[in-house]
């Protein structure tokens, strides 16, 4: 296995809704895909939310994944595979990225803040408007503001690393 199979089967952030929120599937893709998870069906494509039903700490449908999965390359990848940066350097990128997500819940958790999306990403998204609602109101506390920081240090980690914001 090469080193850009590895890092993604062993990194997993765009299948478990971190990364991204959605993947567009192709239409004639639709039948197949459909035997082995949800897909949201339009007449010119299909739709999955993610986190992908089938990734549990690596996919179980790698070989028969969609198309745009398939061809999707994060930043961090694209680095790889030019030699800008080494294996190593990609995993710590990683770890830092998951650690940051780790945070991230602990601190919303702590707030006693709920979300109600299903993904990371999303999840993040849904952050961003109650942040920016509770601080027209002029009520951010400190751990607010704390963890305002953090999700913006996340983001700056995620379109620094993997080109992705």
């Amino acid at each position: 296995m090469n080193d850009s199979s590895n890092i993604c089967l062993s990194c997993g952030l765009c299948c478990d809704g971190s990364l991204i929120g959605f993947v567009q599937v192709e239409n004639e893709e639709v039948s197949s895909l459909s035997k082995l998870m949800e897909i949201e069906d339009s007449k010119d494509f299909g739709v999955f939310l993610q986190p992908c039903s089938n990734y549990c700490n690596g996919c179980s449908i790698y070989a028969n994944r969609p198309k745009q999965c398939a061809s999707f390359k994060c930043g961090l990848l694209k680095s790889l595979e030019q030699k800008e940066i080494d294996f190593d350097v990609a995993i710590e990128s990683i770890s830092q990225v998951k650690q940051k997500k780790i945070d991230l819940e602990e601190k919303i958790e702590t707030l006693n803040i709920k979300l109600k999306a299903p993904s990371f990403y999303f999840k993040m998204i849904e952050l961003k408007k109650l942040l920016q609602k509770i601080e027209a109101e002029s009520s951010l506390s400190q751990k607010h503001l704390d963890l305002k920081s953090d999700q913006n240090k996340l983001d700056n980690l995620l379109l620094s690393k993997f080109n992705l914001s």
